[in-house]
């Protein structure tokens, strides 16, 4: 009978004890003689003959205590039952009990009514089940015995084993490993199953998945691993394990050839994706990796990366069969902030208007202190992995405390992008900007009103280290990140200057549900007075990713009419403690300060502090945060309560 999960066993050649002879098999059952008469009737008053032995000793439900005298008649036909196993706590595999459960006939009746027969059968059963999985542990001469018991009133039947000596490897041989040459140590080292180990099955197929991978991180695509042989020595309670490798010849990766009706990449902008270049030692892994790659570009429902013989003997090419997923998405968003008021926005993407991976985004926002149009060009994977090639047209009008711009801006960057599928420890940025901007602000000194067009050009760039272990919900490690963007303004005169910030963040694990996390923030601009800087490319702070319990960009110097004028340089920190409370659910304290300054330096005085509660709910693709903050030292005007809501931790 086969059964559905069971341990793999390897095929077992026995060599009997010297003083085991062979009996003569037993003569064959004989014919009912013919001598007997037809005419011959039976009796029916005859007494039956007795029964077989049934193995399982019924226990005398007469003598069981019953309740009523309905329970005692139901339970002389049917009864409900228990099992136990005894006399493996000795076996030291944590896997034994498991599969038996998983297999058992008993297991899956447990609790259910059943007669005589049918405990019987399964008892039976589960005892060939158990001998079979302590062999596969090693133990070849484990025997089972059943039998009930019904001290407690409900029937238990016991499976008590008698596991015996583990049997252990004589010697192990692996024939055709020279084969391999240089990488022949390797090889072997992985298979990992050699003299007196256990003759365990679980090791003897793990160490061949181990030999198989390796052969192909060693640069053996078509390595032959064989079936292993186990002969058993009963008498010496020993046995040897012989295994064949044939581990073909080392190649190197030649051409990568896309089945041509695919209709989503080319070959060419598959070796882009690829980590793997013609030429290197063959890796298994990387095709692993690049099929993931390929799946990672949402272009491709599924993806078949395999190795095939090359043009040459000393290479294998990669063939890649892909089947393409709907190209465009339609998305929309709905939020709500404190300072930021309501807002929608809608995209359009085709993410492969311009092939390879050439997407068309078209984006729109419509809200109560922002309107946005905006087209985006984007080629992922742009010349090499995880290169992204931006460029954007947007026009839009922003109304900020502080102030109100139109603004129509060209743009385009190159970057080194993370995901949290690829999430990358180095991140890189370069970027172009042209900026024309009309700003309504005030005369910080009169507070009377004034309009300003700016024409702006600048390069951002920005560096990043993420040695965190997630990259929406980090638990430990660190991050560290730097911006830089020279610009040229021309308002009236030209005139230069630079921005520059930078970003740092660590995380404290607490055991398995408490993180303390904690960041800093630094600002600076230097080359120009603020009063000449566009305000919208000055320094603000307050809000959700800045400090919490204040109004979006609330925080700093203000003009006669009480709203932020922005500044030259800015203090940020947070700290706060994320606890896992229940399931999915957890809370977050925090504390959080900052400010903004006049003068280009940031400084450590003055600083505005919040506080409050965090709720997180722990989805399968990142935190979904609720924060609820209170400035502790307000300025006037301030709020008292402000609520934000996210996806991701708050950094």
């Amino acid at each position: 009978m086969v059964r559905r999960g069971a341990a793999l066993l390897v095929a077992i050649v026995a060599v009997p004890p010297a003083a085991a002879q062979q009996q003569p098999a037993a003569p064959a059952a004989q014919p009912p003689s013919p001598a007997a008469d037809a005419g011959d009737m039976l009796d029916p008053n005859a007494p039956l003959a007795p029964l077989p032995d049934i193995g399982v000793a019924w226990p005398d439900l007469s003598k069981a205590p019953a309740d009523t005298e309905s329970a005692q008649t139901s339970a002389a036909a049917e009864t409900r039952y228990g099992y136990r196993i005894e006399g493996i706590d000795a076996v030291p595999s944590p896997l034994l009990r498991q599969r038996f459960a998983e297999l058992s006939v008993l297991d899956q009746h447990d609790g259910e009514p059943a007669n005589a027969a049918q405990l019987d059968r399964r008892a039976r059963e589960d005892a060939d089940l158990l001998v079979t999985l302590l062999r596969a542990e090693g133990y070849y001469d484990a025997r089972v015995q059943t039998s009930v018991d019904a001290s407690g009133g409900k029937p238990v039947v016991v499976l008590s084993a008698e596991p015996g000596q583990l049997y252990r490897f004589a010697g192990v041989t692996i024939d055709g490993m020279a084969a391999a040459g240089d990488k022949a140590a390797a090889l072997t080292d992985a298979f990992g199953v050699k003299q007196d180990d256990p003759v365990n099955a679980d090791a003897i197929v793990a160490g061949q998945a181990r030999l198989t991978e390796q052969a192909g991180k060693q640069g053996f695509p078509f390595a032959k691993i064989g079936e292993p042989e186990i002969t058993v020595d009963r008498t010496a309670r020993t046995a040897t394990l012989d295994l064949t490798v044939d581990p073909g010849r080392a190649r190197r990766f030649g051409r990568i050839r896309v089945n041509p009706n695919n209709h989503v990449f080319g070959a060419k902008h598959v070796q882009e994706i690829a980590r793997f270049q013609p030429g290197e030692p063959y890796y298994a892994p990387g095709l692993d990796d690049l099929k993931r790659a390929l799946i990672q570009t949402s272009l491709v429902s599924s993806a078949e990366v395999k190795p095939v013989p090359g043009d040459t003997p000393d290479t294998v090419d990669v063939d890649v069969t892909l089947q393409p997923a709907p190209p465009r998405t339609i998305a929309g968003e709905l939020g709500y902030g404190t300072g930021e008021g309501a807002r929608a926005e809608v995209s359009w993407t085709h993410r492969n208007f311009f092939p390879p991976e050439g997407a068309l985004i078209l984006r729109g926002v419509l809200g109560t202190q922002e309107q946005l149009a905006q087209i985006t060009y984007r080629r992922n994977n742009f010349e090499g992995r995880d290169r992204v090639l931006t460029a954007q047209v947007a026009a839009s009008h922003t109304e900020r405390l502080a102030y109100t711009a139109d603004t129509f801006s060209l743009s385009g960057s190159l970057e080194r992008q993370t995901n949290i599928f690829f999430q990358k420890a180095w991140v890189w940025s370069l970027g172009a900007e042209l900026v024309s901007t009309d700003e309504r602000d005030v005369i910080a000194s009169t507070g009377q009103p004034r309009r300003r067009t700016y024409y702006i050009a600048a390069l951002p760039l920005s560096l990043t280290y993420d040695g965190s272990d997630d990259l929406l919900n980090p638990t430990k490690g660190f991050r560290l990140g730097g911006r830089l963007s020279p610009e040229l303004s021309l308002l009236g005169t030209a005139f230069g200057y630079a921005r520059t910030q930078l970003d740092a963040s660590a995380y404290t694990p607490f055991g398995d549900k408490v993180v303390l996390a904690g960041r800093v923030r630094l600002g600076t601009i230097v080359g120009a007075p603020r009063d000449a800087i566009a305000p919208s490319r000055r320094f603000y702070a307050g809000g959700g990713a800045s400090v919490r319990g204040y109004g979006y960009q609330a925080i700093g110097p203000r003009d006669p009419n009480n709203d932020p004028i922005g500044g030259r340089s800015l203090t940020e920190f947070s700290i706060e403690t994320r606890v896992k409370v229940w399931g999915n659910f957890g809370i977050v304290p925090f504390f959080d300060g900052g400010n903004i300054y006049t003068s280009p330096l940031p400084r450590f005085s003055g600083l505005r502090y919040g506080a409050g509660l965090g709720v997180r709910y722990y989805s399968n693709f990142g935190p979904i945060r609720v924060d609820v903050g209170t400035p502790i030292n307000p300025q006037q005007g301030d709020s008292r309560v402000a609520v934000y809501v996210s996806l991701g931790q708050a950094f």
